[in-house]
């Protein structure tokens, strides 16, 4: 699985699935116009800064509220190559890895990466690399099951790819 390489994008406790995707854009499934949307009621420039491969870095209960899987949908497709949080809401998680978002908890990392730090993910051994401070933090590696699931972009895709 390649590693993650990228800017911070700073938040707290509780980021529920409502800031990431706001209800009122559900009408559309389409990943694309979903990513326009991406954080706007949190973090209104969002969209206009994030960039392919930048990282979300929140604390704890990321991704809580309404189970909708246009959340990381959302994430995924505005560019996003991997949320480090304390904890994950656990519908959030599933989700994330249902689509192919990869995700890692590390409460260390959590609370001492800053916003605008430049950090590298390298999933096979769960390192969590803060390059602006130099600081190294240890989160959770996936199996390797989860990581052919995220590298064949999805659940769907990675049993589509062994029919």
């Amino acid at each position: 699985m390649e590693n993650a390489k990228g800017k911070v994008f700073k938040y707290g406790d509780n980021v529920d699935t409502d800031v990431i995707i706001p209800a009122r854009y559900l009408n559309s499934s389409d990943p694309a116009e979903l990513a326009t949307h991406c954080m706007e009621d949190i973090d209104k420039d969002f969209v206009k800064n994030v960039g392919k491969g930048d990282i979300i870095v929140a604390t704890k209960n990321f991704g809580c509220g309404s189970s909708r899987e246009h959340a990381p949908i959302a994430i995924k497709a505005a560019g996003v190559s991997c949320v480090i949080a304390e904890t994950f809401a656990r519908i959030f998680y599933r989700n994330s890895i249902n689509i192919g978002l990869p995700i890692i908890e590390c409460k260390e990392a959590a609370e001492e990466i800053k916003a605008g730090d430049e950090v590298e993910v390298d999933f096979d051994s769960g390192v969590i690399k803060d390059i602006t401070t130099g600081k190294e933090f240890k989160g959770q590696a996936f199996p390797p099951f989860m990581q052919e699931i995220i590298d064949a972009g999805g659940l769907v895709n990675r049993i589509n790819s062994k029919a």
